[in-house]
């Protein structure tokens, strides 16, 4: 079965959890699937941030550039799915020793458009 893969993974990976922390004085809850949150952590601790330390910078600095953050839960998700697909792509480490703050994220980026227009050169 092609789908095997996913149909017979342990259940616990896809239960939703809320999670509540403090951001800027104000309590906010955030529901997330559990392989989610494995993964916050993961990005969390390269730099030695614990998860609600993670999103508040996430939110502030989305803020920070302007970015609206209104589903801010979405955004979590597609920011774990960026982190896993930027590693297997290779334009950022998987080296847990690596913190993410200290890559060139400026260069990543544009690796990440070259590639992308390589790839589709219609997008140009």
């Amino acid at each position: 079965i092609m789908c095997q893969l996913f149909i017979d993974a342990d259940p616990a990976l896809w239960a939703s959890h809320t999670r509540s922390f403090r951001m800027d004085g104000m309590v906010t809850s955030v529901r997330l699937e559990e392989m989610f949150w494995r993964t916050l952590e993961t990005i969390g601790h390269r730099d030695d941030l614990t998860v609600p330390q993670l999103l508040h910078r996430l939110y502030n600095e989305s803020l920070d550039a302007d970015h609206d953050v209104g589903n801010f839960t979405s955004f979590l998700r597609v920011c774990c799915l960026r982190f896993l697909e930027l590693q297997l792509r290779g334009l950022i480490p998987t080296e847990d020793r690596v913190k993410l703050s200290q890559l060139p994220a400026r260069d990543i980026l544009s690796l990440e458009t070259i590639q992308r227009l390589k790839a589709n050169p219609r997008l140009t």
